[in-house]
């Protein structure tokens, strides 16, 4: 599978946010990566440029390739509502992004991996889809086997992020996906109506 493995730090400064979680690195050197990174005077940005670049942030801050971005962006803009908050109500509802608002994994990637190497149950059954797509009702649980994981109870341990539309219990390391969250409570920096724009053109 096509994944971004490269540094993390260099794509954070080429869009000036810590899309990856907090970052030292970063902090020391938040400007555009390069040899002209801090000085060079950057041309002024096409309204096409900000479009695109709005699209390759959230990409890769869900960790989702070009075809399936635009699939799910496809799949919001037939549904009832504001196409972009339906966007990233979809891309939140990926299973391996669940897996990570739960604490079950300390990023994205590991919550991909896990799904991936079948650590992780929707009611009941084992799934190792990571873009698979919750409902509201759904029971993600961490495999009987897998409890004891030095990776997971440690995430576990250092949880701090609560997120009302989702429900943990920690004893039996086990979430449910109430509801799709409301875009106020979807923290990511994304401008969302600038990748509806890119699209519509």
């Amino acid at each position: 599978m096509a994944r971004y493995i490269g540094p993390k730090t260099k794509i954070a400064r080429k869009f000036k946010d810590p899309i990856f979680g907090p970052d030292r690195s970063f902090e020391k050197k938040n400007y555009p990566p390069g040899q002209h990174g801090a000085t060079k005077r950057r041309a002024k940005q096409s309204e096409y440029g900000l479009q695109l670049q709005e699209k390759q942030k959230a990409k890769y801050t869900y960790g989702i390739l070009e075809k399936q971005f635009r699939n799910v962006f496809h799949k919001a803009a037939h549904k009832k509502g504001i196409t972009g908050e339906n966007l990233l109500q979809l891309i939140e509802s990926r299973l391996d992004n669940v897996v990570f608002r739960l604490g079950i994994a300390p990023t994205r990637s590991a919550a991909r991996q896990l799904v991936s190497h079948c650590h992780i149950t929707v009611n009941g059954k084992v799934v190792n889809i990571p873009s698979y797509s919750l409902k509201a009702g759904d029971i993600i649980a961490v495999r009987e086997k897998s409890k004891s994981m030095e990776s997971i109870t440690n995430s576990v341990a250092s949880r701090i992020n609560q997120n009302s539309w989702l429900e943990w219990d920690v004893n039996t390391l086990t979430g449910k996906f109430l509801n799709y969250p409301e875009r106020s409570e979807i923290p990511e920096n994304i401008k969302e109506q600038l990748i509806v724009e890119l699209y519509s053109k």
